[in-house]
């Protein structure tokens, strides 16, 4: 078994030991946000779209519903905020937490999706791909990503593209670590906190082999 082929299968092992960790564990906070969800819009629970996956096959995507019905049209490249008025009382707090993506652990369960990789796009999007951009399909896409801890919706979607391709054109498990590990502080402090700070410099590498590089001038 190849390296890649090795850390692809351990990714897999620990894309569903924590997604059933997440399902088992935090099935109390499922059914409140369900609860609140209902009782405080009309429209379902969960909303449902077709996403392009892995190879351009298409998946329905898993999220708790944070917008009022008939809110789904979307500008290409431009993130729903917090203020949007589309957005409900409780779905601001569901997206500000990332709690509306907690569904899509079915999706990471059903081989859709993976706990990281580039965050599936409309289907409608695809029609923009080139030969480059069209990379970003050759990984499951994620829950979260290089992209979503590097500023996300502060980042133009060029540079979200850039950040997708490079992850898939340099996959490691430790990167996955790295990203998840950002995750939960984007999650705790916030997107705009991460605004500029790169996990990874795209454009020079990794800080740390930067950081690495000016030691070895310093001596």
């Amino acid at each position: 078994m190849s390296g890649k082929k090795l850390q692809s299968y351990i990714k897999r092992i620990i894309d569903i030991a924590a997604s059933l960790i997440v399902l088992l564990v935090f099935l109390p906070l499922w059914i409140t946000v369900a609860i609140l969800i209902k009782v405080t819009s009309k429209g379902p629970v969960l909303f449902l779209q077709d996403r392009p996956g892995l190879n351009k096959e298409i998946f329905k995507v898993y999220k708790f519903r944070t917008m009022k019905p008939g809110s789904e049209k979307m500008v290409k490249g431009q993130e729903v905020t917090t203020d949007d008025d589309r957005v409900t009382t409780i779905g601001k707090l569901l997206r500000r937490t990332k709690i509306d993506e907690i569904p899509q652990v079915l999706n990471v369960l059903k081989g859709e999706m993976s706990l990281v990789g580039p965050r599936p796009e409309r289907i409608a999007s695809l029609a923009d791909y080139d030969d480059v951009i069209s990379k970003r399909l050759n990984m499951s896409p994620g829950m979260t990503g290089l992209a979503q801890v590097s500023g996300n919706i502060y980042l133009s979607l060029e540079d979200r593209y850039k950040f997708d391709i490079y992850y898939v054109e340099n996959f490691s498990v430790w990167l996955d670590i790295k990203i998840i590990l950002r995750t939960v502080g984007v999650v705790l402090l916030g997107e705009d906190r991460y605004v500029n700070k790169y996990l990874i410099d795209i454009n020079h590498g990794t800080k740390e082999v930067a950081a690495t590089k000016e030691e070895t001038v310093s001596k």
